[in-house]
């Protein structure tokens, strides 16, 4: 029972003052002068305002709230060290069965470090995880919490702030653990292929002992080198970025005996490498619509140095003109085709015929730099089929087909190939998925025979329109029409030359991204997305090793025509390997050196200056004698740990139930009051 007295007056208070105020100064000047009867003139008065002002007497039935103690306990992946989770188990239990004889708490156990998101991942966030938890609890409830955990905490508040509450925390581990590990202190994001990049890292030694590691660098999983680290100290490292794209390097330690865990023993970049400007040489046999068409697309990519060279006056024109009259660039063919001819990524012969403009000796030169690892295109008109033809010259050993002699002028809408539907360059062409196609038509096609390579592209008659061949180490490729100018010009609505155009020349430049039979993955949140290009059926399963050396097979299964992707959901941070068939590469998924694992030895010092700022307790779980729980006390305030026992605060919040009134001045007992003192005082003045 609550017992207490509540005021309902009949009147507003304005009211109320206006009627009492001028009664109450006359009793009081009554009482100044001594006059007779003011003494009962003011318990009349009193009688009255009691009666206006109805006093109440309020019984209040009220239910006592708990204090609601929170128990976190960390999941990260630092706690499958060893026996920590273990220990963390067995003291949760505890807790619960300590706390569960005090009624006055309720008990909310939640868990960090097990969320979906990669972000959420990559650090120790057990504040975050309890302000989520007590979030529908009023500050007055909140009785305190208790963080279970390896005490690698990355989200610790400045003391003094956050929870007003006790917040002790158990750690879990060992006393004296020691660990090895290695970070990268600088590792730039980009670098150019081909060229030195500069990094920095550091062996770490929580003992702080001195001494040298040997650090093993790989980049894309092939060893590069074996570098002599001292340890503690910040060392240089000079890798040469071997490809366009994303790469991964590695640098890793071996595991020293009695260290804690070899999981941090090894350090990613992500490095994306980029390729200085590509340089082409566009040589045209002479003016024609289609020759604008290539130079436009080479020009408008920031990525190519474009040399172009038009054949504007054979040597076997004879005019007359004085040579020092002429306005025409000399064709520098030695210092093209013979000292200079290895700079350059790509050529195209564009509509070009043997006119004696290059010595028969120098077509040998560009067959060798096919063989060598160059790419060559060959975008052939009529002249290809005719007795000049390249197709004549020692340049014949590198092409992909030899002429017929036949030129095709008709109609003809070009299609791709089976093949050409699953290989990388003209896969998804826009248009190419209708039938006639959505583009135009084109008129020209040059007759080969004994086609090599890959046919991705036709015309009339299922005829070889483009081909795509490897020779040597190089890649050439041959457009037997030189009518592409039309998609160009918008005729009958033009058609994707730009898109066509683009991938035919990066193919044959060797961009890893058109590579017919490539695989690769990448880390999506906490996802591991594998994408397969093949130009088979069905290349298999992918087979996956885990950080953890775990292995699983995820099935790959075609999305589009030549494409095949497979995805698995992890809970592993670190380092993939994926394989199929001869075919292998490497993946990180989850975000890259994680603060999760920069350090991985259990401690104490993060949590104890916000605890003690609080006034609680910061102690292990394992005395070397089994785990030790501390006692459970209920506090008011003040102080809430001791040397054997974790406090937390109870509240004096409640909930009101049901209320019984009782006025004091109502019905016959407030009207009999009222009457004796009005009854007294009209006797006492009537004497």
């Amino acid at each position: 029972m609550n017992w207490s007295l509540a005021a309902e007056p009949l009147l507003p208070l304005p009211w109320l003052l206006a009627v009492l105020a001028p009664i109450a100064l006359l009793g009081l000047v009554g009482l100044w002068y001594r006059q007779r009867g003011a003494l009962l003139r003011l318990a009349a008065l009193a009688a009255l305002a009691a009666a206006l002002v109805n006093p109440v007497l309020l019984d209040e039935e009220r239910e006592p709230l708990k204090s609601v103690v929170a128990l976190v306990v960390d999941r990260s992946q630092s706690q499958d060290i060893g026996q920590r989770n273990a220990q963390a188990d067995a003291a949760v239990a505890g807790l619960q069965e300590r706390l569960a004889r005090f009624k006055q708490f309720e008990v909310r156990v939640v868990e960090a470090g097990k969320a979906a998101a990669a972000e959420e991942r990559t650090e120790t966030r057990l504040f975050a995880t309890l302000e989520s938890a007590l979030r529908d609890v009023p500050p007055s409830r909140i009785g305190g919490a208790v963080m279970i955990t390896d005490g690698q905490v990355h989200d610790v508040p400045e003391p003094g702030t956050g929870v007003n509450a006790p917040i002790h925390a158990l750690v879990t581990g060992q006393e004296g653990e020691w660990d090895r590990r290695i970070r990268l202190e600088k590792a730039p994001r980009f670098g150019i292929v081909g060229k030195p990049l500069e990094l920095t890292y550091r062996v770490i030694d929580s003992r702080g002992e001195p001494g040298t590691a040997e650090v093993r660098v790989s980049i894309n999983g092939e060893p590069v080198s074996v570098e002599h680290a001292a340890v503690g100290r910040e060392m240089p490292l000079t890798i040469t970025v071997p490809g366009a794209g994303r790469n991964i390097v590695e640098l890793s330690i071996d595991g020293a005996p009695g260290e804690l865990t070899d999981v941090n023993n090894r350090a990613i970049a992500l490095v994306d490498g980029i390729r200085e400007n590509l340089r082409v040489l566009l040589v045209s046999g002479e003016p024609h619509a289609g020759e604008r068409t290539w130079r436009n697309l080479l020009k408008s990519d920031a990525s190519v140095d474009l040399v172009h060279f038009t054949i504007l006056r054979p040597p076997e024109k004879q005019d007359g003109t004085p040579i020092n009259e002429l306005s025409l660039i000399a064709f520098p063919t030695r210092e093209l085709f013979v000292e200079k001819i290895n700079d350059f990524d790509l050529i195209i012969f564009d509509r070009y015929q043997h006119r004696d403009v290059l010595p028969i000796l120098y077509y040998d030169y560009i067959a060798e730099y096919v063989e060598k690892g160059g790419a060559l295109l060959i975008a052939a008109g009529p002249e290809y089929a005719g007795e000049q033809s390249i197709a004549r010259t020692p340049l014949i050993a590198a092409l992909p087909g030899l002429p017929t002699g036949d030129v095709v002028e008709q109609g003809f809408y070009p299609r791709l190939t089976d093949l050409g539907k699953r290989h990388p360059v003209t896969r998804g062409l826009e248009g190419s998925a209708s039938e006639p196609p959505l583009w135009s038509r084109w008129f020209r096609l040059i007759g080969i025979d004994q086609p090599q390579g890959e046919t991705v592209m036709k015309g009339p008659d299922d005829r070889p329109l483009l081909i795509l061949n490897r020779r040597g180490e190089g890649r050439v490729g041959m457009f037997l029409s030189d009518q592409g100018w039309l998609w160009a010009r918008g005729f009958e609505g033009g058609g994707p030359h730009v898109q066509l155009y683009r991938r035919i020349a990066h193919w044959l430049m060797k961009e890893p991204e058109l590579e017919e039979e490539r695989l690769t993955a990448n880390g999506r949140g906490m996802t591991l997305d594998i994408s397969r290009q093949s130009m088979s059926d069905d290349p298999g399963q992918a087979r996956v090793i885990t950080p953890s050396g775990k292995t699983l097979d995820v099935p790959l299964a075609a999305s589009t025509p030549g494409l095949f992707t497979g995805s698995a959901e992890t809970d592993e941070i670190g380092l993939y390997q994926i394989g199929n068939g001869d075919l292998s590469t490497l993946a990180h998924v989850g975000p890259v050196n994680a603060p999760e694992f920069a350090d991985m030895v259990s401690t104490e010092d993060a949590l104890r200056p916000f605890a003690e700022a609080v006034g609680a307790g910061v102690r292990r779980l394992n005395t070397g004698s089994g785990t030790s729980l501390p006692n459970i006390v209920p506090v008011r305030g003040g102080e809430a740990a001791g040397r054997d026992w974790i406090g937390f605060r109870t509240t004096d919040d409640s909930i009101l139930k049901s209320v019984s009134r009782v006025p004091l001045f109502a019905d016959f007992f407030g009207l009999g009051l009222l009457l004796l003192a009005l009854g007294a005082m009209w006797y006492r003045e009537g004497r």
